[in-house]
């Protein structure tokens, strides 16, 4: 076969590319799990694909925008536009649709804060999915707290899970886990998007945990940049990222009024060995800075793909490898795949301070990047080795 005669074939491969691979699509579709009651879209089929629908007759151009990839939808004669992306990793993932060049949330999911926004989530049914599964267990609560932060002057609400019995026998007093969010999410992620009563369900069921209470209170922070101050890309400010002090504000508000006010309204036994503190992304880094400052407040530590901590850190803090109890830190696969520069090895850290004679755990998820997924099967190991 000479040289032309290849360059044909693989111009029409091009070509032909979107309707190839659209013929190559299992058509074994279903609704997700957050799809609204009484839609039919979004689904997902055997292979993780997404595929969305909506009606907008006047549009010119729809497109499903996930996973930092835009897929065009497709019109019909009736102006149903419908389409789907390539296979998604298993778990749940924030999408949206853009409508010439709107990006808008499709009207057929639930809703989920993340992104700064209220917008749209999709998941995609995973192999292992059981641990988070709605059982016929016994269930604990969670609460919808609001209180008054003096560190604010403002009114705040946080979320607090309460185990199976904690009703039932007035005289039990539980230890607390302090459990954050990511960047661009609030306090209600780790219920909503993470499962994390149902975690913890079926865990004290099958008798893996012992029970804890969860606090999920909003860790979102805007540093202050002096008027004229100069900025590098991305809008932040220049010098140091994150900035010296980036974590006050959260710790402060923790410290001095989310612990005293747990602690004031729930059966907590209210001492250093009893509390964790754990978080995810933004989060995790939250849970170093603020363990890191303050030992003597908690014992049990979580980081979830926030960083990790080294053996410099703990020089500088005695402390630390006194009082702290048990160090978790995870990441997920395809982050360990493509680290970010300058950087420092997550487990090269960790295994090193476990050799310094601390109890460390690293934990990796399979196949997975930094997302929800993660963060659920994170805190299901995590939740398992605390306060035993």
């Amino acid at each position: 076969m000479n040289y032309k005669s290849l360059v044909i074939i693989y111009s029409s491969l091009l070509i032909s590319g979107i309707s190839f691979s659209q013929s190559t699509v299992v058509e074994d579709f279903k609704k997700s799990a957050t799809t609204q009651e009484g839609k039919e879209y979004p689904q997902v089929n055997s292979e993780g694909r997404v595929r969305t629908q909506i009606l907008a007759p006047e549009a010119h151009k729809v497109q499903l925008d996930i996973g930092g990839v835009k897929y065009d939808l497709t019109k019909d004669e009736k102006g149903m536009w419908i389409g789907q992306s390539a296979p998604q990793d298993e778990g749940f993932h924030y999408y949206q649709l853009n409508i010439d060049g709107a990006s808008v949330p499709d009207p057929g999911s639930l809703y989920f804060y993340g992104a700064s926004r209220w917008g749209s989530g999709i998941e995609v049914p995973a192999k292992d999915q059981d641990f988070y599964a709605l059982k016929n267990v016994p269930h604990g609560e969670v609460r919808e707290h609001h209180y008054f932060s003096k560190t604010n002057n403002a009114m705040r609400r946080c979320f607090v899970y309460t185990p199976p019995g904690y009703n039932q026998n007035p005289n039990k007093r539980y230890p607390v886990l302090y459990l954050q969010h990511g960047g661009g999410e609030n306090e209600t992620g780790w219920a909503s998007q993470g499962h994390a009563d149902l975690i913890m369900d079926n865990l004290i069921a099958d008798g893996k945990s012992n029970p804890f209470i969860i606090v999920m209170d909003n860790g979102t922070w805007a540093m202050p940049r002096p008027a004229g101050a100069p900025q590098q890309g991305g809008g932040r400010p220049a010098g140091n990222w994150p900035p010296d002090g980036w974590a006050d504000g959260f710790k402060n508000t923790l410290l001095n009024d989310i612990i005293p006010m747990i602690d004031s309204n729930y059966r907590t036994v209210a001492d250093q060995q009893h509390r964790a503190m754990a978080g995810l992304s933004m989060g995790g880094m939250q849970t170093r800075a603020i363990t890191l400052a303050n030992p003597d407040a908690f014992s049990q530590v979580g980081i979830f793909s926030g960083g990790s901590i080294s053996i410099e850190d703990i020089e500088k803090v005695p402390d630390f490898k006194d009082k702290i109890k048990l160090l978790f830190v995870s990441y997920g696969s395809r982050e360990l795949e493509n680290p970010r520069q300058g950087s420092t090895d997550p487990k090269v850290n960790t295994e090193a301070l476990k050799k310094a004679g601390m109890n460390t755990h690293f934990y990796v998820s399979p196949q997975t990047a930094h997302e929800w997924q993660s963060w659920r099967r994170s805190l299901h190991e995590f939740a398992q080795l605390i306060f035993k």
